[in-house]
């Protein structure tokens, strides 16, 4: 993706009655005298992913803070990069000491953490604005042990399973459980050639997607206390079931997916199921592409524990202690919250609130579509919150859990066993390993 730049300028009533004063007199002396207009007295830099949906940035590039800029005499630049760049361009602000005002991460900054600013005042300003945040916000902004609040959720994106409706109605069968998965994927791709399409590579969505393999097994990174705890007999199940779904129902080519493979897969016809948000039915909806109508939606996979997934995207804004403008930075983010409906909408039904009172019509709003077919496909999203979870289930995303996200030790273990490279006891005790020195490192550093 091309990394897009906007800038915003706005003008306080004092400045528009100045400018108005220069121009009189320069209509008096004559045609050569030249009035720059007055720049907006503050700079709000904000940095942030080329959105899936392009309306969106549309919206909040062109119309939102273009409108904010101006109520507020300040000039907002927001720039737009892939998401696979966002957290190697926040090292390196974090490094020079410079950079963005407000950045947003796609999962939880808790890596930053000591380079942030606390977030308290701002949950608080909106809590009492709009009510209690959810908690899955919550679990993943805030560090128990520091008692920080180290970035602010605005938003989260659900994560339903996308699949093919024709194919999975041939051979008799929905996707309600990752068994059905397993076994009507394999159907599929005997009958059709067309496999199954979860990512098993170093990006966002298969971590998200092993996660919620995971979870649904009963497997997870840590407890609820954030000890350790990826070393068990539920994991290696896990394990087990992944090697034996990319072995029959998936192919080589999941391994080396991006974060965009798996929208471009499906929308091409060449998967029978992925997880991912609504990005690729609204793709193909606003492309009129005649797949959308092929593509149904269904909640998280059950597994053997419990039916959970996880956000696909976290949406975490997160302000710099070096930022030049701290003030407006929170200040912007109050008043988006004020908006959220807006900007609920500009996503098509992709960004979901964290202050649920935002949008108090939300299943109403998402229970008919005009593009959908049927108009009843994004329904169901009302029970979200139900089985939609945050990384670092059942604690909280903190620094440990955040450092091996972004280090892939989750993808890397469940490749190694689907590709048989190793066995599943020998990669998780290699995870394992990783995870013990990462969960070192954070308690020396006094963040768990």
């Amino acid at each position: 993706m091309m990394t897009r730049k906007t800038h915003r300028r706005g003008l306080s009533r004092r400045d528009v009655i100045k400018t108005a004063a220069a121009a009189g007199a320069a209509a008096s002396v004559g045609p050569f005298f030249h009035v720059t207009p007055a720049r907006a007295a503050k700079t709000l830099r904000i940095l942030q992913w080329s959105h899936f949906v392009p309306g969106y940035d549309r919206w909040f590039n062109n119309v939102y803070t273009k409108e904010w800029g101006k109520k507020n005499d300040t000039e907002v630049i927001v720039d737009n990069i892939n998401l696979a760049l966002i957290e190697s361009r926040a090292a390196a602000e974090a490094s020079a000491q410079k950079g963005h005002d407000l950045i947003m991460f796609l999962s939880p900054p808790a890596v930053f953490e000591d380079q942030l600013i606390d977030m308290k005042d701002v949950y608080a300003e909106c809590e009492k604005r709009h009510g209690k945040p959810i908690d899955l916000a919550i679990k993943s902004t805030y560090n128990p042990k520091t008692k920080k609040y180290f970035a602010f959720s605005d938003s989260f994106v659900p994560d339903p399973i996308n699949y093919r409706a024709d194919l999975w109605g041939d051979v008799g069968m929905t996707p309600d459980t990752w068994d059905d998965v397993r076994v009507g994927g394999k159907k599929i791709k005997d009958k059709h050639r067309v496999p199954v399409g979860i990512g098993l590579s170093a990006e966002l969505d298969t971590a998200m997607a092993m996660r919620a393999i995971m979870y649904s097994f009963g497997a997870h990174e840590q407890d609820a206390e954030g000890n350790l705890a990826i070393n068990s007999k539920n994991t290696l199940e896990a394990l087990r079931f992944v090697k034996a779904l990319f072995e029959e129902a998936m192919t080589p080519e999941v391994l080396a997916w991006d974060a965009s493979s798996n929208n471009r897969q499906m929308l091409a016809g060449r998967s029978s199921l992925v997880l991912n948000a609504i990005s690729v039915t609204r793709t193909a909806e606003n492309e009129k592409m005649a797949i959308h109508e092929k593509i149904a939606l269904a909640k998280a996979a059950k597994g053997p524990v419990r039916r959970i997934g996880l956000e696909h995207v976290m949406d975490c804004y997160a302000i710099w202690k070096f930022a030049e403008n701290k003030e407006g930075a929170q200040k912007f983010l109050i008043d988006y919250i004020d908006n959220f409906k807006q900007a609920f909408l500009a996503s098509e039904f992709y960004n979901f609130p964290c202050f649920a009172n935002t949008v108090p019509d939300l299943k109403q709003i998402i229970a008919k579509d005009e593009k959908a077919v049927p108009p009843t496909k994004y329904a169901v999203l009302d029970d979200v919150l139900e089985w939609a979870t945050n990384v670092g289930y059942p604690g909280y995303a903190t620094a440990a859990i955040a450092d091996t996200f972004n280090t892939w030790v989750i993808n890397t273990m469940f490749a190694r066993v689907a590709t048989g490279a190793e066995t599943p006891e020998v990669a998780l005790s290699q995870a394992e390993a990783a995870m013990k020195s990462i969960w070192a490192k954070w308690k020396e550093r006094g963040m768990l």
